[in-house]
Order: structure tokens, then sequence, then C-alpha cells
């Protein structure tokens, strides 16, 4: 806790990435005077923070807006957020219980004060026995399962893809964004990153490059593959090689392969951003679904089908068979049901 006449805390931000040596704490800079020094301290880390944090923008935008209201908090409760220690932490956190935020949501906060801590070199509050167990209980009152974005049926898929009105520019784009974004497994941001330059055609299908993804953050070299379809009205590969004649006959041929519109359908140059995917998925499947949805049905729809683990995170690009689990949606118990083959 600061003293009454300790200046608020200064929350660090996430505008630099260049990183810096931090000083450590030391007897000589307390007596210089330990908040001066401390709310120093914690600007610097934010410097640290942006570049630990190199990668997934969402994943970035997420941590940062985690510390800016945990630092707001503490400026509200004259608490003083790094180092922190455990009964601010547990404040925190009953808080956000209070403002019912989700378990999943609250364990990610944790973990952004967390790496706050541990980046400038300081005890982590969140690895205390007390608060561990204070997380047990807040795990059992306030747990439920996480809620996931609801998968669709194959045949619900195709019928609207098969409906859309192609003669429309925005109709071009939508059905290769919709096609493009369930064969492939992508992720929201992955798909409103994926640039033309980003595509290579030959006789077995399309390869993507995924620059930087959530599971590739530091710019490794992965890719995603699409094939042909038997079905040209619903082939993923078609559908791409279409949009991108179309820019092509606008003049481009380099930059986001997904551009929003303006009024009249006027190509604009502006790269399609996540909200508008999303709506785009809600517009044509409805609005029970969400852009993750077509990364959630493609799992779903593979396990079903009997698909292996290590073929569906080639695609995904899951690092384990434990999050292919959580993505599979077996609503129905009578979905791949051991009972139907026990041979009574």
């Amino acid at each position: 806790m600061l003293k009454d006449d300790d200046p608020p805390p200064v929350p660090f931000t996430f505008a630099s990435t260049r990183m810096e040596h931090l000083p450590s704490i030391t007897e000589s800079t307390r007596a210089v005077g330990q908040a001066r020094h401390l709310n120093d301290y914690a600007e610097k880390a934010g410097r640290y923070v942006a570049a630990g944090l190199e990668g997934a923008a969402n994943t970035k935008e997420a941590y940062a807006g985690d510390w800016r209201r945990f630092t707001a908090w503490c400026t509200e409760y004259n608490c003083q957020p790094l180092p922190a220690d455990v009964p601010t932490l547990v404040g925190f956190v009953t808080h956000l219980t209070e403002l019912g935020r989700k378990t999943a949501t609250i364990r990610r906060h944790i973990a952004s004060i967390a790496k706050a801590h541990r980046l400038a070199s300081q005890p982590v509050p969140s690895t205390d026995d007390q608060f561990k167990v204070f997380m047990e209980g807040v795990s059992r009152v306030e747990g439920v399962r996480q809620k996931q974005a609801p998968a669709f049926k194959l045949e619900h898929f195709k019928r609207a893809v098969q409906e859309i009105d192609t003669s429309r520019p925005a109709g071009l784009r939508d059905r290769a964004l919709l096609l493009l974004g369930f064969s492939g497994a992508f992720r929201r941001d992955e798909l409103a990153s994926v640039n033309i330059e980003h595509l290579q055609q030959d006789e077995e299908g399309l390869l993507i490059d995924l620059p930087r993804s959530k599971t590739n953050q530091k710019g490794e070299s992965e890719e995603k593959a699409v094939f042909y379809s038997p079905d040209r009205r619903t082939c993923p590969v078609r559908a791409v090689m279409e949009w991108v004649s179309y820019l092509q006959a606008q003049g481009r041929s380099t930059g986001p392969l997904f551009l929003s519109f303006r009024r009249g359908q006027h190509l604009s140059k502006r790269r399609l951003n996540t909200d508008a995917i999303n709506l785009i998925v809600q517009q044509y499947l409805g609005k029970q679904y969400t852009s993750h949805s077509l990364r959630a049905s493609f799992v779903t729809i593979a396990k079903l089908k009997g698909i292996d683990d290590s073929k569906i995170m080639n695609q995904t690009k899951h690092k384990t068979t434990a999050m292919i689990r959580r993505y599979t949606r077996l609503d129905s118990v009578r979905q791949h049901n051991a009972a139907q083959e026990i041979g009574l």
C-alpha cells in the first residue's frame, strides 16, 4: 500500500517496444524515494512487456488493457501496482468477480500482471500459496465452462455459401473469405492479415504463408494448405482465385487480400478488420455464430469424420491435442458415442 502523501502509481504504457535494462532495487535507491523509484520502474517495465508480447496483435492489446485496468484500480484504491502484494491482487480479482468477469478473463488479467512483474524482475504475487488457494476458491464458486463459439453443420455452411450473390463484388469477397476461413481453420486475425502475395497456387490448391499468428509470434515459416473441391460452388481455391482476379482487374496485385467496400460497391484501400469479418460470418451463417465458428467447426466436423488429430493440428497449428479436444464440439450425447459400437 502507498502512504497518503505518496503520488499515485503511474501506469506503464505499451507504446514502445525498445528493450532497456531495468535498474535493480537497492537500499540506496530506496533512500532516494521509494515511491518515485517504483513509479519510474513501472513505466520502464512497460517497454519490456511490449517487447515480450511482440507478436499477435490481439494478445498484445489484451495484455495492455489488462494492465491499464489493474493500474487504474490501484490508483483508485491507493495501492501499489509494481510490485503488487498479495492483498492487492486478491482485491483486484475480487473486483473482477463482482463485475461478472469469466474465470478465463480473470486468469488472463493475472497472467498480464505476472508478466509485468517477471519482466521487471519483481516477485510475482500470483505464485504465493495463499493466492493460489484464493484462486481455487474463485474457480469453484465462479467457475463455469468457458463459453465457446458455436459450431455449425457442414450442410448449413455449404448451403449458405451457395446462396451468396456473387454477381456483386462484395459477394465474391465474402464467399472467398468464408471458404478460406473454414477450410484453412483460420483465426480471424490471421484471415484479416493475409496478403495477395502470401498466396501460392499450384495444381493441388493453395499454400498460404502465415508471417505471424497466435502460435507463431516470432515470425517463423508457417503455412496453411487448402485444396480444390469437386463442387465448384464450394471450392475454396476457385473462390479465392476468382476474388484475386477481381482485385487484379482493379489494379491490385499486392497488399491485403480482403478489403472493405465503400457505398455503391466501390473497393476501398482499407484492410477488412476482424470485427467486419465477424459481421460477415453472422450475415450469412446466422447471428448465433462468430468468426471463430469457422475454426471451431473445422475441428468438430473433422473429428466427427474420424480424421486423425495430427492432421487437424497440421491445419489449425495447435501445439497440443488437449486444445483439439477443447475445440471439439460434440453437442449431442448421441454424437461420437461409444454406446453405438459396443455390439449389443
